[in-house]
């Protein structure tokens, strides 16, 4: 199996709103590298967009605390969040973001909602 295909397929299946599929090519990606880190962060992200937030949050946070540099994945921590309120630890999680990637433009824009 081609797992960067699959991985593609999957992160085109997820921009295009087809999770069930998109969260099937990630699996089959997971299946031969259970430590795949991108597709594990994508599929945190198909569970805050199907609506399970704490699913998502539970996720994210295990993923970033296995791999502390995986920038995107602690942004979309910090961003998830943020939207739960927990605007504390996600600015946190912007300014570890800025130390690792200082160029990082999103987390940059957020810090106008931290102290």
């Amino acid at each position: 199996m081609d797992i960067a295909a699959a991985y593609q397929r999957g992160f085109e299946l997820r921009c295009e709103g087809r999770y069930p599929e998109a969260r099937a090519e990630f699996m089959k990606v997971l299946a031969v590298d259970p430590k795949h880190a991108d597709s594990r962060w994508q599929i945190s992200l198909i569970q805050g967009f199907e609506g399970d937030f704490d699913g998502s949050l539970a996720s994210l946070e295990g993923l970033v605390a296995e791999i502390p540099s995986h920038v995107e994945a602690r942004y979309d921590l910090g961003m998830t969040q943020m939207m739960l309120g927990m605007i504390d630890e996600a600015c946190a999680n912007f300014k570890e973001v800025l130390r690792q990637n200082p160029s990082h433009e999103q987390a940059t824009r957020q810090l106008a909602y931290c102290e």
